[in-house]
């Protein structure tokens, strides 16, 4: 066996003993390369990706994702749910899933099927207790997010919807570095100043990050009497418009409050597939006509 000119190592150049070749092997390097690959095969398989954002919490933000993704499906399109919420995964108990576990085949999870044609699939479907917390550092999340979208068998999607958690940390940023081909985000506030001032720094986010921003939800947009159907100001309207004409961004439309959108949440039942005869249900669909016309 020769020796490499370089090193003098008993290796010729290109083995695994000569430290400064440059075609030595790296297994850590081939195995991020091989990850990577991976991961734009299983984006690849995906037409659009649809980030729901929020620099507030307490918006509706979960609620708003769970009933844009159910949407989409019910207009026959293949839809996929991700929760990257770590700390809160409220996703689960919005679809009665908490019980469920996702499928281990091979090298891979199988998101939680669903009737209307709809995958999901949470951290809180890993949990031991619901009440477990996540105590995660940066680095941990970015990992735990790169595997939902590397290991997770999604297949052949037209949507994949993620669910943030609030503000504009760790998982929105390792979310746009993982797929920075990303339709753009909904960014989902409630009318009142206290909460346009905190979400507009989600459109900044956005910005700075060369995410577009497909359009602001204005949640909690008055109050559908339960006794009249009239619609109550209860916070206000029109902050969330407002917050988009002076951010340059598209307004999506307001979603009222419900009460049967609160019972429907606690009951794990897809507000929009079992009150489709509501205002609230003409709201949401609303809001995604502009993510159906994504090129």
């Amino acid at each position: 066996m020769g020796s490499c000119d370089s090193c003098g190592s008993g290796n010729t150049p290109g083995g695994t003993g000569c430290p400064v070749s440059g075609n030595q092997q790296n297994p850590a390097a081939a195995q991020n390369t091989s990850e990577d690959d991976k991961l734009k095969r299983s984006m690849e398989r995906i037409a659009h990706k649809i980030l729901v954002l929020s620099g507030k919490g307490g918006v509706g933000k979960s609620t708003v994702a769970v009933n844009l993704a159910v949407a989409l499906a019910l207009e026959g399109k293949r839809v996929g749910l991700l929760d990257v919420d770590f700390h809160g995964p409220s996703i689960p108990k919005l679809l009665a899933l908490e019980d469920r576990k996702p499928e281990v085949v091979g090298d891979a999870m199988l998101p939680v099927s669903m009737d209307y044609g709809m995958k999901v699939m949470s951290l809180g479907f890993l949990l031991n207790r619901k009440d477990d917390a996540v105590i995660w550092r940066g680095p941990m999340k970015y990992g735990a997010i790169k595997q939902l979208l590397t290991d997770v068998h999604w297949g052949d999607l037209d949507y994949l919807v993620i669910d943030f958690p609030p503000g504009t940390g760790d998982e929105p940023l390792s979310v746009a570095q993982l797929i920075p081909d990303a339709d753009g985000a909904v960014v989902v506030t409630t009318p009142q100043d206290v909460s346009t001032i905190d979400v507009s720094k989600s459109v900044t986010f956005c910005r700075h990050l060369k995410i577009p921003v497909l359009g602001i939800v204005e949640n909690m947009s008055g109050l559908i009497c339960p006794h009249c159907s009239k619609l109550i100001e209860l916070f206000k309207q029109g902050g969330g418009e407002e917050m988009a004409k002076r951010m340059e961004v598209p307004f999506l439309g307001r979603i009222p409050i419900d009460p049967k959108i609160v019972q429907s949440s606690d009951e794990g039942r897809p507000f929009i597939f079992h009150h489709q005869d509501t205002e609230a249900a003409a709201a949401f669909r609303q809001v995604v006509q502009p993510l159906l016309k994504l090129g």
